[in-house]
């Protein structure tokens, strides 16, 4: 008799987000999570990419980020401190959305336990045996150890994952020669600029985001809180630039003080944060960038950072995991429920998997650009130019919203594989309001009755004649007439009358 048909280990933003869509599908998981409670530190300070708009696709997006409009695309953004120019770009990819990590997971717990949806805190795989029929899980619990029989267990446990080691899958990659650091602190509100730099005295203006010097980097973001973030970046191995401290004990402020004078050549005014925290204050010496080779194994599969670990300079990692949970959430409610097409849990790993090399690709790419040396600081002032480009930077959006992988459905129109554009129908309604239940819809002035799929016969404007989406919004079928060729096709691939009705 098995315990649970899901069994998700990890209660951070992907684990959660993967729960709150196998609910809407009609599978109730189990998630379980090592820490005693939520976690408190800010590891992450927004969303960016594609995931915003697929937020608002669950009705999530107004209610997470406390906006009254729908989400606009951004006017530009960074790629290794170098500003991409995308206002005015036609068919801009690019969504931003600051929200700190642990707002947003208080958030996804509530709406998974809105959902039916509950966490076991203190409570971490030890152990697992993958079988033809699912998988025997050890949980250690503060009861003790104890089995549970699962259809399937998934990996949201974070880079260091008990349940990716336990299965046996590789995760090869590279580790960078840097030390980077990072903390909330107090700085003098008079040096504090109204555009989010700092004035630092000696220096100059240290402006928002990251700064490339001849010794390191500097990052400044102040958001307009109480406490900005302060970090540095330093090349070159950890003996070389830690030499004053032991790389095992924490991260203390003098650390961060010494670095900051290594990498500016003055001395930083800032002092401990204010207030109670949660504070941010941590070092990572050696940035990995690592991909697992499989994100499925028989039974078990890997998601967010338990899958892909690499920079987070871009802010990319929400954006990839988040994603790597819509995308897995509705293929593995149809498979559990034995109605899934032939070979559609497999796609998660041939779709997901191209997504995260690109990621790793551009992160270790930014890492490079930020280096010291007179090479660099040329090769800056190429991309500096080609990010100038209006051609250029619609291919760098793209890419840093994760928008330039094309699933491969099986159906040549343009639109099919990609993300379903934020089209309006006849009536008023938007696209993205058809996919709150996170089911797959068939919309169109004239499209036929199909089971399991909700049917919206509307027109499309400036859009396609008729489109089948995904549950996870990307187009899996569409024309620009009034013949349905191909439709039958994508259906069966796709559907296969594979889901209920959502919550």
């Amino acid at each position: 008799m098995r315990d649970a048909e899901v069994l998700i280990a990890g209660a951070g933003p992907n684990g959660l987000m993967l729960a709150c869509e196998l609910a809407l599908a009609g599978v109730r998981p189990l998630v379980i999570d090592r820490l005693p409670g939520p976690g408190a530190e800010p590891k992450a300070n927004g969303l960016v990419g594609q995931v915003v708009r697929q937020l608002d696709m669950r009705g999530l997006y107004r209610r997470f980020s406390g906006a009254a409009t729908d989400p606009e695309p951004t006017a530009g953004w960074i790629f290794s401190g170098m500003q991409v120019p995308l206002a005015g770009l036609a068919d801009n990819p690019m969504y931003a959305m600051m929200i700190a990590q642990p707002t947003l997971v208080r958030l996804l717990l509530e709406r998974s336990a809105e959902l039916g949806v509950h966490v076991r805190w203190g409570h971490a795989v030890e152990g697992l045996a993958d079988g033809p029929d699912g998988v025997r899980v050890t949980v250690a619990g503060p009861q003790g150890d104890t089995t549970l029989r699962v259809d399937h267990l998934v990996g949201a446990d974070g880079g260091r994952s008990a349940v990716r080691k336990l299965a046996s899958i590789p995760f090869p990659g590279h580790t960078s020669h840097t030390v980077s650091r990072v903390a909330h602190v107090a700085v003098p509100d008079e040096l504090r600029t109204a555009d989010g730099g700092l004035q630092v005295p000696g220096y100059g203006r240290l402006p928002f985001g990251h700064t490339r010097l001849e010794r390191g980097g500097i990052i400044f973001a102040d958001l307009g809180q109480a406490n900005p973030m302060l970090g540095t970046i330093e090349f070159g191995n950890v003996d070389e630039v830690s030499a004053d401290i032991d790389a095992a004990d924490p991260l203390t402020l003098p650390e961060l003080r010494r670095s900051a004078r290594r990498v500016l050549g003055v001395d930083v005014p800032f002092g401990p944060p204010r207030g109670d925290g949660p504070h941010a204050l941590r070092r990572i010496a050696g940035q990995n960038t690592r991909q697992a080779e499989q994100y499925r194994s028989g039974h078990v599969l890997l998601l967010g950072d338990a899958a892909h670990v690499h920079s987070a300079m871009g802010g990319p990692g929400l954006n990839l995991g988040l994603q790597d949970a819509m995308n897995l959430g509705w293929k593995l409610a149809a498979t559990v429920r034995g109605e899934a097409p032939s070979g559609l849990l497999d796609t998660y790993h041939s779709e997901r998997h191209p997504v995260g090399r690109r990621v790793m690709m551009q992160s270790m790419s930014q890492t490079a650009l930020f280096s010291p040396g007179p090479e660099i600081g040329a090769l800056r002032d190429l991309f500096t130019e080609l990010l100038a480009l209006p051609a250029v930077a619609r291919h760098m959006a793209g890419l840093l919203a994760g928008a330039d992988v094309r699933y491969e459905v099986g159906d040549a129109h343009p639109l099919s594989g990609y993300l379903a554009p934020d089209l309006r129908l006849e009536d008023g309604r938007r696209v993205a309001e058809l996919l709150h239940g996170a089911r797959p819809v068939l919309v169109g002035d004239a499209v036929p009755a199909v089971d399991a799929v909700e049917v919206v016969r509307a027109g499309i404007r400036g859009g396609p004649a008729a489109m089948l989406i995904r549950p996870d919004g990307y187009v899996a079928w569409a024309t620009d007439g009034p013949a349905h060729r191909g439709l039958e096709t994508a259906l069966a691939r796709w559907v296969n009358k594979c889901f209920v009705t959502g919550k």
